[in-house]
């Protein structure tokens, strides 16, 4: 069965998620813009302030690019949004301990400077709470969609066979119960009594019946036991 079942775009936590994708994802397409309209150099390692960050036209690109990813995965929501957000989060914290190993290099082709860092750290964490959050932290309600989904129950709103039989027993029962409630206080109308007493009679039958058929299960056990007797001494009997 497929998560999007139990995580449709309508739930709160598919709200959450894309809320924060759509954030982010602004975020980065404005930053990507603003790249590009001053015109950097696309392999320049010497970048220029962006809304107080270094970047180069590699890095506006790139910014677009994710930007856009996150605004699509905010449109579609549910568990894709959770997965890409997550994702994105944990490729922002590996690329900033990957471009802090290669600061004032030649190597150093998103222009990054140590603002850069942090700013892809502090980015990647809160991308991977908002992607995880109602996911895999810890004293998840029975009710959640991925609890729900990992125990394999059925999504939440989706009845499955034998709870629909229980809900339809229970509306067979609920006339028996008012009636039994009525008489217990004493103000059951003519026809709740005859229930109960129908029920009664109904109950003690079966009772009967069990009875029985536990008597004769008794007695064949008890038949069969004397028969063994019976012919392990015929058995007996030659030898001696």
């Amino acid at each position: 069965m497929r998560i999007d079942r139990y995580l449709p775009p309508e739930h709160w936590l598919s709200k959450v998620y894309r809320a924060g994708a759509a954030a982010f994802g602004g975020g980065l397409i404005a930053f990507g813009v603003l790249g590009f309209t001053n015109n950097l150099g696309f392999f320049s390692t010497s970048g220029t302030q962006i809304l107080g960050l270094s970047s180069n036209g590699l890095l506006s690109l790139i910014s677009v690019i994710v930007g856009a990813v996150l605004i699509a995965a905010a449109a579609v929501g549910g568990p894709l949004a959770s997965t890409t957000t997550a994702t994105i989060g944990g490729l922002f914290l590996l690329s900033g301990l990957l471009n802090l190993a290669v600061l004032d290099t030649a190597w150093n082709l998103l222009a990054f400077e140590i603002q850069n860092v942090v700013f892809s750290l502090v980015a990647g964490m809160l991308l991977l709470f908002v992607g995880l959050y109602g996911r895999v932290s810890g004293g998840l309600p029975s009710d959640n969609p991925f609890v729900r989904y990992r125990r394999h129950e059925p999504p939440e709103g989706e009845v499955p066979e034998q709870r629909a039989r229980e809900r339809q027993r229970a509306e067979e029962l609920k006339p028996l119960a008012e009636a039994e409630v009525a008489l217990g206080e004493g103000h059951a109308t003519p026809e709740q009594e005859r229930l109960v007493r129908t029920e009664a009679n109904r109950l003690a039958r079966a009772e009967r019946r069990r009875a029985y058929e536990h008597y004769a299960h008794l007695q064949q056990a008890l038949r069969e036991q004397r028969g063994e007797s019976s012919s392990g001494s015929a058995e007996e009997e030659p030898q001696r």
